[in-house]
């Protein structure tokens, strides 16, 4: 059996993605079985609450066929199978698994409050940032928020330390009454004039966030 602890580093398991690739429930355990090398054996990927493992079974002595976790074991059979298995197990962490990069506690609280009010989750864009992250709304596909992880020192603070910001949409007309450049910032990377930059490292209490999340997407909302 492999764990897949390394594929997993820095990526959370998404459960609704599992069941869509084709995972079925078993109890509090998620599992996946497939044929390969044209039927000659099982794939079974279980997804539990520590990660997520797999195995191969050779369907003709229906024990596990451990070669192909064997870096030293070669050959042309246990290459191409090994080959096959790789890129079955890569596609699986792609398509059900996303980004987990922000590790302050408010930027944990913020995406499960989005989630629970608005059912949006964070969409990664691209791929050269792979800790850029942005939500937009139903309606009519706007951005209202974005979550980074930047060094202070973007924010023209003298510290090389790396935390996590939101943006967010904010009224033109009283955009300068809220940017005091040490909690609130013009927003970073975005449109100066309608954007605000916050700190998640409590410097804004997390109840006034979630209503400047709530202001932001009623604006996109009349975009």
């Amino acid at each position: 059996m492999r764990k897949l602890d390394k594929e997993l580093k820095n990526r959370k398991i998404n459960i609704n993605k599992l069941l869509e690739y084709g995972f079925i429930r078993e109890k509090e355990d998620y599992i996946y079985r497939t044929k390969i090398h044209s039927g000659q054996f099982e794939m079974i990927v279980e997804a539990k609450n520590f990660g997520i493992t797999s195995r191969l079974i050779d369907f003709e002595n229906k024990d596990e066929y451990i070669l192909v976790d064997i870096q030293d074991s070669i050959g042309e059979f246990v290459g191409k199978l090994r080959e096959e298995y790789e890129n079955e197990l890569k596609n699986i962490i792609e398509k059900c698994t996303v980004p987990n990069v922000f590790k302050s506690e408010q930027s944990k609280e913020i995406i499960k409050y989005i989630k629970e009010k608005y059912n949006d989750d964070l969409e990664f864009l691209w791929k050269k940032f792979p800790k850029n992250a942005i939500w937009r709304n139903k309606a009519n596909k706007k951005w209202y928020g974005a979550l980074l992880v930047l060094q202070k020192r973007k924010l023209k603070i003298d510290s090389e330390e790396i935390i996590d910001i939101i943006d967010l949409r904010y009224q033109k007309e009283r955009i300068k009454d809220i940017i005091d450049n040490d909690k609130v910032f013009p927003g970073y990377h975005m449109n100066k004039n309608s954007w605000i930059t916050i700190k998640l490292d409590n410097s804004v209490e997390t109840e006034r966030i979630f209503e400047l999340i709530d202001n932001s997407y009623n604006l996109s909302l009349n975009l």
